[in-house]
């Protein structure tokens, strides 16, 4: 039987693209690496990797290999959960995803978490791009979207319903007071997006009235806090997360303005690749949030 470490090391020297950054993430001799690597090579009777002293690269075959390695790897790890589960406290490591915008509103909900369970490390992955869990190994995903993911890989637990408001500094709200919401069209907008160019923004109103505004944002930015205190200096309106900016709006900060429209509601939800045999760690970061998350209004973070 093949050595499963020999198999962890060859997938990390993969995944870290070289034996040097591998060697720095496990904190293992590069030379070591080096040497697994080749044992296993010698074992299978193949060349996996390529490698001289100024290029790397994963053979065909290599690559073929490193896939279905992931995939025992992940079920060597549910099988470890499935024993630790009954020894305790959850403990480990878990790599959870979230939209940039929501990073600040979960912040605490993240800390609380991690106070309660002082043995799980936590490494977020904050980013607007929709990722991979199984290629990116990312145990728990939080999206928002106006449908839930139906991948049937996947398991998909709905957290709540929410959508997003307009709002700006004093001197802009008191510009825009009276006016109708077309008049966004005239003014410098703040955008979520990380798009190129043109940027949409759809809205429902009183008696089921619609509007949607094509427009190029002044500033565009996927990070909230950044929006936030763009808007506060004046820079133009935002639409932006309640959770969000609902402290400023409270202080005076920020006015929401045509608070008669809003956005079409986003589900917020979670997504992991398997119910059966989830690590402690995850399943307890899944009930946390699910616990405590229900305050949070959230944006939409996929096209």
């Amino acid at each position: 039987m093949r050595d499963l470490n020999d198999m962890y090391f060859f997938t990390e020297v993969v995944s870290n693209g070289g034996f040097a950054p591998a060697g720095r993430v496990l904190r293992q001799p590069k030379s070591k690496l080096s040497r697994r690597v080749a044992r296993l090579e010698q074992s299978l009777g193949v060349r996996l990797i390529e490698r001289s002293s100024r290029s790397f690269r994963v053979t065909d075959v290599g690559q073929a290999f490193y896939d279905h390695c992931q995939n025992v790897l992940a079920e060597v790890n549910r099988a470890e959960a499935v024993v630790a589960a009954t020894q305790g406290e959850p403990h480990g490591t878990v790599r959870f995803n979230c939209p940039l915008g929501l990073v600040d509103s979960l912040g605490c909900l993240l800390v609380s978490f991690m106070n309660r369970y002082p043995r799980v490390n936590l490494q977020v992955v904050a980013t607007n791009r929709r990722v991979d869990l199984i290629a990116e190994r990312i145990d728990l995903a939080l999206r928002v979207s106006p449908l839930m993911d139906t991948d049937a890989a996947f398991t998909v637990r709905k957290l709540l319903e929410s959508n997003c408001i307009l709002v700006a500094s004093p001197t802009w709200a008191q510009r825009l007071a009276g006016r109708g919401v077309e008049e966004l069209a005239s003014v410098p907008t703040l955008s979520l997006s990380e798009h190129e160019g043109q940027d949409t923004w759809a809205f429902l109103g009183p008696e089921q009235r619609t509007f949607t505004l094509q427009h190029k944002p002044r500033l565009s930015c996927g990070d909230g806090p950044t929006l936030r205190s763009a808007a506060i200096d004046g820079l133009g309106v935002a639409l932006l997360p309640e959770p969000l900016c609902g402290a400023a709006v409270r202080s005076g900060q920020l006015v929401r303005v045509f608070p008669d429209w809003h956005t079409q509601q986003g589900l917020v939800h979670l997504v992991y690749t398997s119910r059966r045999g989830l690590p402690p760690p995850v399943s307890a970061l899944i009930a946390h949030l699910t616990e405590h998350v229900r305050g949070l209004t959230c944006a939409r973070t996929e096209p």
